[in-house]
């Protein structure tokens, strides 16, 4: 093996800085490498990030392993102790081109008596992002832009924040610039990305919103096809992001929200900034701008305390916000959070709770797929024969189409989870 091995564990952003650190690593002529970004959302993903560890050094005898990533930041000892193990880098250390040149000048058995085999500093000292390292990553279908970092919250059961140190913005002229550039290469679509992405902006000159981003994005990048937004906090949309959503047909109608879960009391314990009607009006008033918009959401089952009463309520959520696209989360105590202290629910009970809230999810994904028969769509094509409608329905075609190319299709059928063009 010459050329680094890298592999991404985690969120869209993980994939982002992945690229960035190819980009690095070859500047830098670094080989004979592997390099695992890795994720600390759950203990589970922690647990995984060591089982990739180990397969990859079995796999790869004689090369530097490097470990990075947020589950690197917040437990460094962790992974140090593995003996599989060269270096350790943290998520602001893994951005740095100085660490990347110290890794080719260091042979990899020197790493195993290198005093700083753990290169770890203080996340929350870190003001500025990495968004000048790459103009975003992708397929030849969408490319994803990172435009936020960090988070200033503290939800009694995230890490995060720990990983990834506090909110710092792109400032938009950077972003329009990297916009720009994607759309002169091809990109008809671009997706926002970032770890509380609503939060842009609060660490800028004059504090713009990420709505004034937005339609400043689309406004200075006419021939950008679609625009979409990742993950969102809905307490913290603001008005220009609704008024974009109103009049802006290149905004995707499609919202991803982080709601977490539908009763006040788990809410509050979780540490949210909403409640339960806080979710239902940003739902009812979304759709009230823009009647076709959907939605997806993440919701955990089985939070600490969490009674029968207070898990229907999350149940119920589904219908009353008119969501569509679930990620379902099975509650799990994350060392170092204060959620991990409370009172905690059964594992099978929570494992029960889950597979509700998926059943529920699917339930309301094939009622939105079946009222797409008949219709008509603009899909961007990710393969010859898959691509995704505005509202991020699959659908399925019998023959090739131009990957890449927006097409219009009419849909003939649901085929379970994806829909089927005419």
């Amino acid at each position: 093996m010459s050329t680094p091995i890298f592999a991404t564990l985690g969120c869209r952003l993980n994939a982002w800085e992945t690229e960035a650190m190819k980009t690095l690593a070859a500047k830098a002529g670094v080989s004979d490498a592997v390099v695992v970004n890795t994720c600390a959302v759950t203990q589970e993903a922690v647990r995984k990030a060591k089982q990739e560890i180990r397969r990859l050094a079995r796999e790869n005898p004689g090369a530097q392993v490097v470990v990075t990533g947020c589950a690197a930041q917040v437990e460094p000892e962790t992974f140090a102790a593995m003996p599989e193990v060269s270096l350790v880098l943290g998520n602001a250390e893994k951005m740095d081109p100085g660490a990347w040149t110290r890794m080719r000048e260091t042979a990899a058995p020197d790493f195993v008596g290198d005093t700083e085999r753990v290169r770890v500093d203080d996340i929350m000292s870190v003001r500025e992002t990495a968004s000048h390292l790459i103009d975003g990553f992708g397929t030849r279908a969408r490319a994803y832009v990172q435009v936020q970092n960090g988070c200033d919250h503290r939800c009694t059961f995230c890490i995060i924040p720990y990983g990834r140190g506090n909110s710092r913005s792109v400032p938009a002229g950077v972003v329009v610039d990297q916009v720009a550039r994607l759309v002169d290469k091809g990109f008809l679509e671009v997706v926002l990305t970032g770890v509380d992405l609503t939060s842009w902006g609060a660490d800028l000159p004059g504090t713009p919103r990420l709505g004034d981003l937005v339609l400043q994005i689309l406004r200075h990048a006419p021939g950008l096809a679609r625009l979409r937004i990742s993950s969102i906090d809905s307490i913290e949309a603001d008005p220009r992001l609704m008024e974009a959503l109103a009049t802006e047909p290149r905004l995707m109608p499609h919202l991803h929200l982080s709601l977490q879960a539908g009763h006040d009391m788990t809410l509050k314990r979780m540490k949210r900034r909403h409640l339960r009607d806080d979710a239902v009006r940003f739902c009812e008033e979304a759709r009230r701008l823009r009647p076709e918009v959907t939605f997806g959401a993440d919701l955990i089952a089985g939070f600490p305390t969490e009674t029968e009463e207070m898990f229907e309520g999350s149940l119920h959520l589904i219908e009353d916000c008119g969501l569509t696209w679930l990620h379902v989360f099975p509650f799990s105590p994350r060392k170092g959070t204060p959620a991990a202290k409370m009172p905690q629910v059964a594992g099978p009970l929570i494992r029960e709770r889950a597979a509700r809230l998926r059943a529920a999810g699917e339930d309301a994904t094939r009622r939105h797929l079946d009222a797409q028969v008949g219709r008509r769509h603009l899909v961007l094509m990710e393969s010859a024969t898959l691509g995704r409608t505005e509202q991020f329905a699959e659908v399925t075609f019998g023959t090739a189409q131009p990957v890449g190319a927006i097409v219009e299709a009419g849909i003939e059928r649901r085929e379970g989870e994806r829909l089927r063009a005419a």
